[in-house]
């Protein structure tokens, strides 16, 4: 059977081209939108050559084919259903029909974003590891090197490798969002660089207090998103349906010209003016109830901040924190906060380690193992976005065993002689007296998410809702 007989039985089975509300497709399955899922022969899907197998989940038929065969039988039931792929404009269906709660919804359409990057994610988060390693003095002088030694190209080569996917995250999160709410998916990656223009002030440089925003009305200050997520992807989706709306406005002799043109103007407007502005107030907000909370007694600052703070990454805010380390190293040459945050990501690894266990689907295998390592390693996107947060009681749990291991961190007086590297990289900032207590609080924490996920937070029937 080749990929286009293939298509054309699996169109058959799943209630011909009328059921067919939009076909997408991720590394390794076809996930169609129906109409009515009893009208599926899921057996008869199942025992189709190269079919692996297949599910419903949160509305959509997943049917499991692998790695490039899935791409080759994509676009065969595109020619076949007209176009029926929300990713593209024009021909494509409106899907009326959606399944789950709203929350569901709500946590199926941030992971459709997410899922596309979380491969670059991935090799970024192993890229800064190896980096952090083999760059800190402790490790080059096993070698008799200092940093001094260290070739200044060799340094650029790593900075291409570990910055460039988190430098340019907006654009890579506004491409995604386009591709998911039917907007046009080179627009979105055009918005997104606009957020993080070389014209606009760094982020990161803002935040340290090397730069200042700029002002704008005498009031209104702007920086560039770099490595931030919420503003792209709030930013995408207001523009892609303003896109979608202009399409059917915009007569189509001009189409080609106004809509682009009006699309771009009025996203980065609102991305620059009326988003980050928004967020801004929001970053700041957060950064006092962080500094205010982390040196509550007893341990409770710990506690709250290693069980609540995760929740910083998924708003794209967690870079306003670097200020608050700066400071700290500054005045005392100690860093109280990355102990703590250290205790969230090494969480984030334990709850989608036991998901990776326990799990049945070959996706959710392939993603959630790297994911771990990546978590370890100090980058936790892809284990949020691409898994925990996903099926939100694993990411519960780890919020759990944050907290247990901040708790812990604060009790013990954890204090980091540096920053800007967690997890197993981190162990370089703690090399003396608090190594063992270093080692044991993680430790302490990865087993309580692991093991609250393996009893509580997961299992397989999740795969299927």
């Amino acid at each position: 059977m080749n990929d286009k007989e293939l298509a054309q039985k699996i169109v058959e089975l799943i209630g011909g081209n009328g059921n067919i509300v939009s076909v997408r497709h991720c590394a390794t399955r076809l996930r169609i939108v129906v109409s009515d899922k009893e009208k599926i022969d899921t057996k008869g899907v199942e025992v189709l050559d190269k079919v692996k197998g297949s599910f419903f989940n949160s509305g959509q038929y997943q049917i499991i084919l692998g790695t490039g065969l899935v791409n080759r039988v994509y676009d065969e039931v595109i020619k076949i259903t007209g176009g029926a792929d929300e990713g593209q404009t024009g021909g494509a269906k409106e899907e009326k029909v959606v399944y789950g709660n709203k929350f569901q919804r709500a946590i199926r359409m941030f992971s459709d974003v997410f899922v596309p990057i979380i491969p670059v994610l991935v090799a970024t988060g192993l890229f800064m590891g190896l980096r952090g390693l083999l760059t800190q003095e402790a490790v080059l002088s096993i070698f008799g090197m200092t940093s001094e030694d260290v070739p200044q190209n060799l340094i650029v080569f790593t900075e291409v490798l570990t910055d460039t996917a988190f430098a340019f995250l907006p654009a890579l999160v506004c491409w995604s969002t386009f591709r998911n709410f039917g907007g046009s998916p080179v627009i979105g990656i055009v918005l997104g660089l606009m957020l993080v223009s070389s014209s606009l002030p760094n982020a990161y440089s803002v935040g340290s207090g090397e730069a200042q925003p700029l002002v704008f009305f005498g009031f209104l200050k702007v920086a560039g998103y770099q490595g931030s997520v919420l503003p792209a992807f709030a930013t995408g989706i207001l523009a892609s349906k303003f896109e979608k709306w202009l399409r059917k406005h915009v007569p189509d002799a001009i189409d080609l010209i106004v809509t682009p043109f009006i699309t771009l103007l009025v996203g980065v407007v609102l991305g620059l003016f009326v988003i980050g502005p928004i967020l801004h107030m929001v970053e700041n907000g957060v950064l006092w109830l962080v500094e205010n909370l982390l040196f509550l007694p007893m341990g409770i600052g710990g506690l709250l901040y290693g069980c609540f703070g995760q929740l910083l990454g998924i708003f794209g805010i967690h870079h306003i924190l670097n200020f608050l380390e700066i400071s700290m190293l500054a005045q005392d040459g100690w860093n109280y906060l990355n102990p703590i945050g250290t205790c969230g990501n090494v969480a984030q690894a334990g709850a989608v380690l036991a998901v990776a266990l326990k799990a049945h689907s070959v996706k959710t295998k392939q993603i959630a193992y790297p994911s771990c390592l990546s978590a370890l390693l100090g980058i936790t996107e892809p284990a949020v976005f691409g898994v925990n947060l996903r099926f939100v009681k694993p990411f519960v749990m780890s919020m759990i065993g944050g907290g247990v291991g901040g708790f812990l961190a604060s009790n013990f007086h954890l204090r980091a002689t540096g920053m800007a590297i967690t997890g197993i990289p981190g162990t370089l900032l703690y090399l003396n007296e608090q190594l063992p207590i270093y080692i044991l609080v993680n430790v302490i924490t990865f087993a309580v998410a692991f093991i609250l996920t393996w009893l509580f937070g997961f299992n397989s029937k999740m795969e299927n809702q």
